[in-house]
């Protein structure tokens, strides 16, 4: 149960036959911190329970109730209360019987007594505010990640998601998240994670796309000290330190198909090696990807392995793109900016109907990523308490739409093509090389000219 006390006071019960030395006890532990009753009885005790203390120092020859007796019936109402015995007798035996009884510490009355009681609560005190503190910030993980607080939406489209995550939640079932860039897939993982049986684990989130190939292997599975040039310590993969709770792995399309080999073993077996070593370790691991790419054409064109595919798809969530979502374009739209204005001290901005048509007409290929970066930009346009048509700027966002309206060279409109591309792909080399259809090679030569420009 929780201790309910009034702000900045920690109840504690000194419980003693003994009024003087009951009364020295309670003047050596009362402080600010510490709000101090005495009671001469056990039954006293027990019938002021109700008041919960945190702690309760107790003398184990009462008059009235036997120690271990009164000890049982303490923690029958709480089991959360700490109780402190304190004897006049150096017995060993009832000492641990005591302890075995749920005690949380057994003291012999002394010249020392009061000084290691006091630090004893001082110590149960600390303790008890980290673990409060602990469950606070469990509570506001709870909440932050709350379905229909993570993911704004109403539509059909977006219930749907709901109760399947609903599902997820319940289950330790894989889930395959689906749905085009920025539409919030990483999202909906963390929602399944932190509202699941695992959501006090670590979540350990690895874009596949975004390590260098011939780092992959090391950073899923680890490495031993001297496994290849440059490992100068051992370092857990990313499997090893999700263990006991969810790894996402965003667009696992592009895992190379030896490594899909590998990861189908850790997979089957819930089990690895770190790269260079020889240490099984075992794995208990949810395991959640994500892809903005069509598995199954991947499959077919051996691109992806179907043992894989079929170990990963699970319960597979598909997120709609934002132009599909009917009217939480404007739900979101309106979330955006007033979030914006809290976080920025700026007044809060209507969104004129001219400028809510055309929102609800444009295409967003950028999905919700684009909408919150076309509001945040349309508060700071805006300088009275209204959102206009020409805040949004929509019609020159698409700068691919205007790009051959001007006289320029191939190499010229090649850096613009391949600039669009990374911009609009969060510079995902291997996706913008495969959307283009040119080599990954072509595009570092554009970046380094690029940071050559810079210098």
């Amino acid at each position: 149960m929780e201790h309910k006390k009034e702000k900045g006071t920690y109840r504690i019960f000194v419980v003693d036959d003994n009024d003087l030395y009951a009364r020295l006890l309670k003047k050596q532990i009362e402080s600010k911190d510490y709000e101090v009753s005495v009671y001469l009885s056990g039954q006293d005790c027990l019938a002021n329970l109700d008041k919960r203390p945190a702690i309760v120092t107790l003398d184990y020859r009462l008059p009235d109730i036997d120690g271990h007796e009164l000890l049982f019936r303490i923690l029958e109402f709480d089991p959360s209360i700490h109780v402190l015995v304190i004897s006049g007798q150096d017995d060993i035996d009832t000492a641990i019987k005591l302890l075995k009884s749920g005690a949380y510490d057994y003291f012999v009355k002394g010249p020392d007594t009061r000084e290691k009681l006091t630090n004893t609560i001082s110590n149960i005190h600390q303790s008890d505010l980290l673990r409060n503190e602990n469950e606070l910030l469990k509570k506001a993980v709870r909440e932050k990640y709350n379905f229909r607080k993570l993911i704004k939406g109403n539509s059909p489209q977006i219930e749907h998601v709901f109760e399947l995550m609903g599902k997820a939640v319940s289950t330790n079932i894989s889930v395959s998240v689906t749905g085009e860039t920025g539409t919030g897939k990483e999202l909906v993982a963390k929602g399944i994670h932190y509202n699941s049986k695992r959501k006090d684990k670590p979540f350990i989130a690895v874009n596949v796309s975004a390590i260098p190939e011939g780092l992959v292997e090391s950073e899923l599975f680890g490495h031993e000290k001297g496994a290849f040039t440059g490992a100068d310590s051992r370092k857990p993969g990313k499997f090893e330190q999700a263990n006991g709770g969810t790894i996402f792995l965003d667009e696992i399309a592009d895992l190379d198909l030896s490594l899909q080999a590998k990861l189908l073993r850790v997979i089957q077996e819930r089990e690895l090696i770190r790269l260079g070593g020889s240490q099984v370790i075992y794995l208990d691991v949810r395991i959640i990807t994500a892809t903005h790419k069509n598995l199954i054409d991947m499959v077919t064109e051996n691109r992806f392995r179907r043992d894989l595919y079929y170990r990963l798809m699970g319960l597979p969530i598909h997120l709609p793109p934002l132009r599909e979502r009917g009217n939480d374009i404007l739900l979101l739209a309106r979330f955006f900016a007033d979030e914006f204005c809290r976080e920025n001290g700026l007044q809060n901005k209507s969104i004129t109907p001219g400028a809510k048509n055309q929102l609800m007409n444009y295409p967003f290929p950028g999905n919700i990523r684009e909408l919150k970066a076309i509001m945040e930009l349309s508060c700071v346009l805006s300088s009275g308490n209204t959102i206009e048509n020409e805040h949004l700027n929509l019609n020159g966002r698409d700068s691919m739409a205007n790009l051959l309206s001007k006289e320029k060279t191939l190499d010229e409109y090649t850096s613009e093509i391949i600039a669009y591309f990374l911009s609009r792909y969060n510079h995902n080399v291997k996706e913008v090389a495969s959307r283009l259809n040119i080599g990954k090679s072509t595009i570092y030569r554009y970046l380094q000219s690029v940071n050559k420009k810079a210098d």
